[in-house]
Formats: structure tokens, C-alpha cells, sequence
């Protein structure tokens, strides 16, 4: 039996998936799409969304008892930790029921099931009625990644959790300890740490937020210490000994090994690509340390495959995901003028407090490449909305290359730098110069200012320090 005919099946429906499902269907392709849980995969049900929204919970309750300095009463201050998660749950929900709506609105094809590829151009789908079969030139891949699990680190649900687990959690920590400070691990450690959990980072690399820039990373760690978190930076977590209501880690730093107790572990350690169980092998796909490996259009190798976001590599971004996702529709759809979507234009985002943004190249990196750089910085504590707002804390660095003025990497912490990166990355990508941005008058008064200051204190022009 031959089964469905498509165009394209695109095998998962998270923001690489369903995007490029929606692009693909809007250029005129047949096209099905393959779900084995939920729509809007791991980003909108267990990630970014609902991490948002119990963080931006944690945001107002820090707020709520800072009241005093802005002129308010608050009295009898405390949460529902179980509310929390309701309102977090419920965020998720909308969106996921939205993806669904978007697919049934754009044509496209839900088949919910787990797939298997036994044939190039073949799909099969083993759904709860038995199993389909749908054939199509074309496949994408976009089957994400899951949390990484280390030997002796594994998540029980009870004292050691994952992501899952800390976004419905089953009691509030007393004592938490969190491996790993990447993106994941840190949005984990400032929401139980701002809610009274007493919080302990453990990071195997020198530094917490080990991608971001060094200056950055070391303006995160002091502000996390003046909230309450004790950071342990070059250490390991050897092993934990579970017992009744309590773990005891064995943290290694130095050399030297100390016993640590603690009531929750939570384990960031980064993600491992769904590879397994997909036929991929026996297809020929080339799979180094968990991920597919792409050329810089997606491509696998195999004649009409293609992976997109987290199983085809870092970085392990959602908006990376979708982009390549419309990328590669295009392609298949014969569009003329496909741009590849570059690593380095893509900007990272953490939604700590402070929260932390970033675009393009480190300083180290800059340098690295062989860069003669021009760099400048700008701090909160000269803007005045950054002070009106009571969240002075905070700074711009700006990295140019000093032949050209190409602005080579932005990199911010401080209050809604998540939402003002895009101005670098906009201008990244037309390709902007240091002239271009000094010339852009920036409304004031706004913390977005700070950005104009950090490129203008490049050049030795800063007005406000």
C-alpha cells in the first residue's frame, strides 16, 4: 500500500516543525505534519513559554517586596506556589490548542503517532488505530532534543529533577541544587532562589553562562550572589546519595571533594538530539554526539531529508529552529534567493534576573578571529528610565571591528535587555556600522538608550559617563 501522498512531511510539531509546515503549506506544498505528544513541542508545553510565565511570576513577587522603595505598601507578601504553576500551565495550554488551530487553518495534515523512515520518501506513523503510511519527496526532520542525563545524575521526580519536573513541582525546595548554569539552569536557579529557596549553582566550565561574554558572565554571577545564590564555579557534581527527604551531592572543586546536603537537585546539563528510533542510520544519515549532521541549508546527505533546530545542532534555540524551518520550505519549494540562517546572527536570551542577552561574537571571540576591535560599554546607573524604574542595575557592551565598523558582537544584562537585543540584531543584519547607529536618534527616555551610549563610548563619544 502506497499510503498518503505529500509533498513534504515534517516529522514534529515544535517551532521548527510546525513553522516550517505552515510556510511550506503557504507556497502551494501538500503537506502533513507528525506529533507523538504535543503540539508546539517541548518550546511551548515544557520550555520557553511556560518558563516565562513562572518567571515573570517570580518577577512580580520580587517587586512586590521591594514596594517600600517605590513609595507602596505590600503587607502579608507570599505565593501559592501550586497557583504558580496553574497560571504557567494554563499559558501553555493556549498556546498549544493555537498551534493546532494554525494547522487546521493552513491545510496542514495532523497525524499524531511516532514515525519511523523505512524507505527514503517513506513515513510511517504508529498512531493509536494501528499504523499509516505516507510517502513524500521531501522529509524534515524536527524532532528536537531532551535533557541530557549523567550517570548517577539521573532525574527520579522526587529529589532529582529535570526541566519537567521543575515546572510542576511536587513541593518548593528548601535547599536546591542546580547543575549546570546555561540558559535552563540559571532561569531554574533565579525562580526558587527569588521565591526563598536557599540555592546553590554548581557550572563545570570557570564561569557561569559559559557562552555569554566574560564581562557579562562575571556582572551575572555578582548580582546572583548579592541574591542569596552561592555559585561554585570549575566544579563537579561526582555523585549524589539519595536518601530519606534528602541528597547528599559530592561536589568536587580544586581537587578536593566536599559532601554537600541538600532536599532537590535540578539537572541543567544540556540536551541530547532525538535520533533514536527513526531509521536514520539505515538511511545513511551521518550522526556525530547526538545530532544530525546539515550542511548550512539543512540537508542531510540523503537525497530530499532535511534536520532543522535542535537535532541538527546548536544553537539550541527555538527562533533558530523556526527560521530554518521556513528556510527549508523555501528551498524545497524552489524559491530563488535562500539564505542559510547564519549562528552568529542568531541572539541568545536568558530570563534570569538581571536578564541577559546577546548577538554575534565574544570579545574573546572577536579576537580570536583576528579582529582589531573597538569596544564599548555603558551602564545602567547613567540612564534614566533604567533609575526611574528602580532597576539600575545593568550594562551594554558593544564589540566593532575597528577597520570597518561592522559591529561584530552586542552583548547585555540588565531589565528587558531580552526585548531590546533585536535592535543589534536588526542592525547586524544590515549589516550596520557604528556610523549608522550613532546617527539613530533613540527616543528617550528609555533603557534602549543605553545602547546608543555603548556604541557611542566605542568611539570615545559617550554623552552620560
Amino acid at each position: 500500500m502506497a499510503g498518503k501522498q505529500f509533498d513534504v512531511v515534517v516529522i514534529g510539531a515544535g517551532p521548527g516543525g510546525y513553522v516550517a509546515a505552515i510556510r511550506a503549506s503557504q507556497l502551494g506544498l501538500k503537506v502533513a505534519i507528525v506529533e507523538r505528544e504535543h503540539m508546539g513541542g517541548i518550546c511551548l508545553n515544557w520550555g520557553c513559554i511556560p518558563t516565562k510565565a513562572m518567571l515573570r511570576s517570580s518577577e512580580v513577587f520580587h517587586l512586590m517586596h521591594r514596594a517600600k522603595d517605590f513609595g507602596l505598601n505590600a503587607e502579608g507578601i507570599g505565593y501559592d506556589l501550586d497557583a504558580v504553576v496553574k497560571r504557567s500551565r494554563a499559558v501553555a495550554k493556549q498556546l498549544n490548542s493555537g498551534v493546532g488551530h494554525l494547522m487546521k487553518k493552513n491545510k496542514v495534515e495532523v497525524v499524531m503517532g511516532a514515525a519511523t523512515i523505512p524507505a527514503k520518501g517513506r513515513v510511517q506513523v504508529k498512531t493509536d488505530k494501528g499504523t499509516e503510511e505516507l510517502t513524500a519527496a521531501n522529509i524534515i526532520l524536527a524532532t528536537g532534543a531532551r535533557a541530557r542525563e549523567l550517570p548517577g545524575l539521573e532525574a527520579d521526580g522526587d529529589l532529582v529533577w529535570t526541566y519537567k519536573h521543575a515546572l510542576t513541582p511536587p513541593r518548593m525546595p528548601k535547599k536546591l541544587l542546580v547543575i549546570g548554569s546555561g540558559a535552563i539552569g540559571i532561569e531554574f536557579a533565579s525562580f526558587y532562589n527569588t521565591l526563598g529557596a536557599d540555592t546553590t549553582v554548581v557550572e563545570v566550565m570557570d564561569r557561569i553562562l559559559p557562552v555569554e561574554d566574560a564581562e557579562i558572565s562575571a556582572f551575572a554571577r555578582k548580582s546572583f550572589v548579592k541574591q542569596g545564590m552561592k555559585i561554585l564555579e570549575k566544579a563537579t557534581v561526582k555523585k549524589l546519595d539519595r536518601g530519606k527527604g534528602t541528597v547528599t551531592a559530592h561536589i568536587e572543586t580544586g581537587g578536593k571533594t566536599e559532601t554537600h546536603e541538600f532536599d532537590t537537585v535540578i539537572s541543567a546539563v544540556g540536551i541530547v538530539g532525538n535520533v533514536e528510533g527513526l531509521g536514520l542510520e539505515a538511511l545513511g544519515v551521518r550522526i556525530d554526539r547526538t545530532h544530525v549532521v546539515v550542511d548550512e541549508f539543512c540537508r542531510t546527505g540523503v537525497e530530499g531529508l532535511y534536520a532543522i533546530g535542535d537535532i541538527a545542532g546548536a544553537p539550541w534555540l527555538a527562533h533558530k529552529a523556526s527560521h530554518e524551518g521556513v528556510m527549508v520550505a523555501e528551498l524545497i519549494a524552489g524559491k530563488n534567493h535562500v539564505h542559510p540562517v547564519r549562528p552568529e546572527a542568531i541572539a541568545g536570551c536568558t530570563y534570569c534576573h538581571p536578564q541577559v542577552a546577546s548577538v554575534g561574537y565574544t570579545e574573546a571571540k572577536a579576537k580570536e578571529k583576528g579582529h582589531e576591535i573597538k569596544v564599548g560599554r555603558f551602564p545602567f546607573i547613567g540612564n534614566g528610565k533604567a533609575i526611574a524604574l528602580g532597576d539600575p542595575e545593568g550594562m551594554v557592551k558593544t564589540i566593532f571591528d575597528a577597520k570597518t565598523g561592522e559591529l561584530l558582537g552586542a552583548h547585555m544584562i540588565g531589565a528587558e535587555v531580552t526585548e531590546m537585543i533585536q535592535g543589534y540584531v536588526v542592525g547586524r543584519t544590515l549589516e550596520t556600522t557604528e556610523e549608522d547607529l550613532m546617527n539613530t536618534v533613540f527616543p528617550h527616555p528609555t533603557i534602549s538608550e543605553a545602547m546608543h551610549e555603548a556604541v557611542l563610548d566605542a568611539y570615545g563619544r559617550a554623552i552620560h559617563i
